[in-house]
């Protein structure tokens, strides 16, 4: 259902992106910088397949079921363009940790654990998420900006956890390990990303952006939008965004997805 869901949501994604309407092309003015740092707030979920040290069964965990904090972040991302063409980039570092008691949320090569049987876990998950794309404004007008993006985007992901059966129940009785998985992939990308400016002055405005790719990945694909507010220097914004991965077959990592508030600022100089 996932997957289907994944390629539905794709095809519009795409067409999105190529068949944004063409506009006044934003006039050649010279160079113009505009940096923005922004706080995101995601809840995390997916599944991983952890190969234990020393060999045996893979044991599977579901991210979302385990992980219930952000450990660190860093965002934030920088725009420059000098007439209709330009170049962005995107960078996210994302700690994910938790630890559970007595849980049932891992499973043994795919099969649930038996009835009596849980575990002590530690899982910790680190997340780079580099975008680094061109531009070519589509539209430029008092209403807002359409800019075609097209680039790739990065992820570089290490999962590792660390079990301990808490139970009396052979053979998992006094059974312990620890396993790591990890990706690093690189993904074609294309897209939109705008404003619409509305309200006295046009100083109000709903960003918004959506991609889609593939490559090493079998589909990524991101949406976000909000609200901000325009100043002299720059502007502030709140905006939801979802991103998500879907992976290859043999990738021990078999999916992400990152769903939440972004509260940021940008510069314009």
């Amino acid at each position: 259902m996932r997957h289907i869901f994944r390629r539905d949501i794709a095809a519009p994604l795409l067409s999105l992106a190529l068949a944004a309407p063409l506009g006044v092309h934003a006039q050649d003015s010279g160079w113009q910088f505009e940096a923005s740092i922004y706080g995101w707030f995601p809840a995390i979920s997916g599944t991983t397949s952890f190969p234990p040290h020393g060999g045996g069964p893979d044991v599977d965990a579901s991210m979302g079921d385990v992980i219930d904090a952000l450990k660190f972040a860093f965002m934030g991302s920088f725009e420059a363009r000098n007439g209709p063409w330009g170049l962005w980039t995107d960078l996210v570092y994302a700690d994910f940790g938790a630890s559970k008691s007595r849980s049932r949320d891992i499973g043994i090569d795919g099969h649930p654990l038996p009835a009596g049987v849980t575990a002590d876990l530690d899982l910790d998950i680190k997340t780079w998420i580099w975008t680094l794309a061109g531009l070519y404004n589509l539209r430029a007008d008092p209403d807002g900006t359409t800019d075609l993006i097209f680039g790739a985007r990065l992820i570089d992901m290490t999962n590792k956890l660390g079990w301990a059966f808490s139970t009396d129940v052979p053979p998992f009785s006094g059974r312990s390990g620890d396993g790591e998985a990890s990706v690093n992939n690189w993904d074609a990308v294309v897209g939109i990303k705008g404003r619409f400016n509305f309200g006295e002055g046009r100083k109000w405005f709903v960003p918004y952006y959506a991609d889609v790719g593939t490559g090493e990945s079998k589909l990524t694909w991101q949406l976000q939008a909000g609200v901000g507010y325009q100043f002299d220097w720059g502007a502030v914004l709140a905006t939801w965004r979802y991103l998500d991965y879907d992976f290859k077959d043999d990738s021990k990592i078999h999916s992400l997805s990152m769903n939440g508030p972004t509260i940021g600022v940008s510069f314009k100089f």
